[in-house]
């Protein structure tokens, strides 16, 4: 069933048999446009990226004109103003997604690269050779660019995706993806390789998500809701982070003015982020002296202090922290605080009410860093660093899709290569065994 005959918004009463339907040829088309992907070179999905990031600047008339339709609906929504904002599309943004899928064509290919090899002593030769995920499901909020850069992020690696954007910003979403596939189909890229979800019906997520025989993964990006719900469905493998309740501690051995540096930045560059700050640890050593000077500064950023019992001494202003204050992720202007009397006890809160997204330790003692960073269980761990760090970008890996919590098969920020398995390729001269 085509993309557009497929309306919007369907009844959520019962299971709709079109649906069911739609979702099936979407996820075979899939499918079959992932092994002509897995075939292309890096030249062809390069020309691609260049081409449609000329093409969408070419379109933002067009982009433009479809997105007024949903921040009119907007209100409706009950999206905050900072929502809004982030749904808007200008000529301005439309070239920075533009150059997003630059800067994606510029990256390294990572399909084909040979991981390791040996040749065996009869002579059989032993390659292991990175290849596609296959197919994706991306399930992502009501962010138009985030369509165009998963979209880009997953071709490069050499796979077909299918979107399901918030319904926020579904006519945005659709004009950024019809452009994409024009480009596609001048550029020599299967049609198939982008498909956005047209309808906003929440029965197409369970549809597929049933359908693990041909989608190879998915990626929901959202609320803790939706990934749990999606988590608890899946026939395929999920990449996922529920939260990022991310730490800082503050150690004995700690420069106080770096402590307040760093955790000023993790807590109030962007608030409302999965790499913020949520909570702070504070050796029982240094607290007396630390926690005013932190408290100070992010008092005067607007940020609420809920502190311990120990804690709430040197801070004027704060409130007593509850058992859920220590597993919160605020994403606002507040933050927890605890003492604590080791790094131990620090990894020991941590890996307990973490998220095991971010976390990190100030300290000027090494082997301090080194038993914090051995015993926090998380996807990144920071030395004498904000935990805003953790990103695909910054760590120098490109644009991400994601950034996973998960042990299997990807942690952290998720880039063209955790977008990426292995085969083995075995070369032989007539060889059999014996």
């Amino acid at each position: 069933m085509p993309l557009e005959t497929l309306p919007v918004n369907m009844s959520t009463t019962a299971a709709n048999p079109e649906i069911a339907q739609y979702c099936l040829q979407t996820a075979k088309a899939a499918r079959a446009a992932s092994y002509q992907l897995a075939a292309l070179d890096a030249e062809v999905k390069n020309r691609w990226l260049r081409h449609a990031a000329a093409a969408l600047v070419a379109a933002s008339s067009r982009i433009i004109e479809e997105n007024q339709k949903d921040l009119a609906a907007a209100p409706d929504y009950g999206l905050s103003e900072a929502a809004i904002d982030r749904l808007r599309l200008d000529e301005t943004r439309i070239q920075s997604i533009a150059t997003g899928l630059e800067e994606i064509a510029m990256l390294p290919d990572p399909v084909g690269e040979v991981i390791e090899g040996h040749t065996r002593p009869g002579g059989l030769q032993i390659l292991k050779r990175r290849v596609p995920l296959g197919v994706v499901f991306f399930i992502y909020e009501s962010r138009p660019n985030v369509t165009a850069d998963a979209a880009g992020i997953c071709v490069k690696s050499g796979n077909a995706v299918i979107l399901r954007g918030g319904k926020e910003a579904i006519h945005s979403s659709k004009a950024i993806v019809e452009v994409l596939g024009e480009s596609a189909q001048e550029c020599g890229v299967p049609k198939d390789a982008v498909q956005l979800v047209s309808t906003t019906d929440r029965q197409a997520v369970g549809e597929f998500l049933s359908l693990g025989e041909l989608i190879d993964v998915t990626i929901p990006r959202g609320g803790e809701g939706l990934i749990r719900r999606v988590a608890a469905e899946a026939t395929m493998p999920v990449i996922k982070h529920f939260d990022g309740n991310c730490h800082v501690y503050v150690d004995q051995h700690a420069d106080i003015a770096m402590a307040v540096n760093i955790i000023e930045n993790a807590k109030c560059q962007r608030m409302g982020v999965c790499n913020a700050c949520e909570s702070l640890l504070v050796h029982e050593k240094i607290a007396a002296d630390a926690i005013p000077e932190i408290a100070k500064r992010l008092t005067e950023r607007g940020v609420e202090i809920r502190a311990d019992e120990r804690a709430i001494t040197w801070i004027d202003n704060a409130l007593p922290a509850t058992d859920e204050d220590w597993s919160t992720e605020y994403l606002g202007p507040t933050i927890s605080v605890a003492v604590v009397g080791s790094i131990e006890d620090a990894a020991a809160h941590i890996n307990r009410y973490g998220s095991h997204h971010t976390d990190a330790i100030v300290t000027g003692d090494l082997r301090a860093a080194e038993t914090f960073t051995t015993l926090v269980d998380s996807a990144a761990v920071m030395v004498n660093a904000s935990t805003r760090f953790n990103d695909g970008s910054v760590f120098g890996l490109g644009a991400e899709i994601g950034i996973s919590t998960d042990k299997f098969h990807a942690r952290g920020p998720c880039g063209l290569r955790e977008l990426t398995t292995y085969k083995y390729i075995v070369r032989g001269d007539g060889h059999v065994r014996t």
